[in-house]
């Protein structure tokens, strides 16, 4: 069975279906939510090879799940946060309309997104998350600087940063566009970096508004699968 749907102006058929990573229930690590309990749902496939990547796994396999029974799995657990991650989430068309499903139904979806994909069209309930890519992680290239346009003040810009160099890139483009004065700003080392504490430092010493941040679920459980 497949249904319409309204995306940027354009109608396009889909069925209320979407491939699946790994769906798990936890807190959530990162952002302004950090700590609350939230629902994870890893959608699979991604067109983007990060340097840092750690869901590989998600780029290939994954199971067909309909939207009602991830609607179910989403009111067992609970939590009125749901976060939609990959991969790259916004790859699958039918992602779009099942984030007003959750919506509508009460939710607050958290779209964890690359930057690579045009977002215009997203629920204005949906909270982004955005990671503007930096140079170390191989894919600067390919974002798509027009999406910070689209981003509302409540929204989150993440810099994943591997090197120095790439902190100052990154406080060189937070300065440049304003960042810190239009939206929320994350700086996130990579979690092998042994220079955490340098970084916190420079964001300290930075003036910029922003806020540092380590990965607490990594904290917690380490690189366990499904926390």
């Amino acid at each position: 069975m497949s249904e319409m749907y309204q995306e940027r102006g354009l109608a396009f058929r889909f069925r209320p279906r979407l491939k699946i990573s790994e769906t798990f229930f936890s807190l959530q690590g990162e952002g302004l939510h950090s700590g609350y309990p939230c629902t994870f749902i890893r959608l699979t496939g991604c067109a983007l090879r990060c340097t840092y990547c750690d869901t590989t796994y998600a780029f290939y396999g994954g199971a067909w799940r309909s939207f009602e029974s991830l609607l179910e799995e989403v009111q067992r657990n609970g939590s009125r946060y749901v976060q939609i991650t990959g991969g790259e989430p916004l790859h699958q068309k039918a992602v779009w309309p099942f984030i007003d499903r959750l919506v509508a139904a009460g939710f607050v979806p958290l779209i964890e997104t690359s930057g690579a994909v045009a977002i215009d069209g997203l629920h204005p309930s949906a909270h982004v998350v955005l990671d503007l890519k930096t140079p170390d992680s191989g894919e600067a290239e390919r974002m798509l600087w027009s999406n910070l346009d689209l981003l509302k003040p409540t929204d989150e810009v993440k810099f994943v940063c591997c090197s120095m160099a790439d902190l100052a890139w990154s406080f060189d483009v937070i300065r440049r566009l304003r960042l810190d004065q239009r939206f929320q700003v994350l700086i996130s080392p990579i979690a092998a970096s042994e220079e955490k504490t340098v970084f916190a430092e420079k964001v300290v010493e930075s003036g910029l508004n922003i806020r540092f941040q380590v990965q607490l679920h990594k904290v917690l459980w380490g690189d366990v699968p499904g926390k």
